[in-house]
């Protein structure tokens, strides 16, 4: 078990000296998205499954907080940032939306209807129905991907 993890971990390039996870953390990782349980992995790696499972929740944090991490560099290199502000009826969106982007110059590969169901889906419970309950910033960035982050 512990040579999967280690086959893995070089076939897809992971360097512990440029990840936010250590070695263990990646290890327990692999192993986990292969299937195996917890306590299996405490046997292969001689631990207890109490630490296994420190040591899964810890590199799932360190994971949410790298996302949070780009998805933040990237609404900062947007050249299209719209605030939406609670209460707005998420079918205005699109239009607020397009208007920034005509003036930035930013096309937007979205109808409507895809762009208001990408910002619901990554908007996550900022939305909802039809309202945004919290103030979202809507970014857009030169190639026209849609990010979305609370701007509570």
């Amino acid at each position: 078990m512990i040579e999967e993890a280690a086959t893995t971990l070089e076939e897809i390039g992971f360097d512990p000296d440029e990840s936010i996870l250590t070695h263990r953390q990646a290890q327990v990782l692999a192993l986990r998205e292969r299937g195996h349980s917890q306590a299996a992995i405490a046997e292969a790696l001689g631990t207890s499954r109490a630490n296994v499972s420190s040591v899964e929740g810890s590199a799932r944090d360190n994971l949410e907080r790298a996302k949070e991490t780009v998805a933040f560099a990237e609404a900062l290199r947007a050249p299209v940032r719209v605030r939406v502000e609670g209460g707005t009826d998420l079918y205005d969106v699109p239009d607020l939306v397009y208007e920034a982007c005509d003036e930035a110059g930013v096309k937007v590969e979205h109808t409507a209807p895809d762009l208001m169901k990408v910002i619901s889906d990554r908007a996550g419970g900022a939305i909802t129905g039809r309202r945004v309950a919290e103030s979202l910033i809507v970014g857009v960035t030169s190639n026209g991907t849609v990010r979305v982050r609370s701007s509570e």
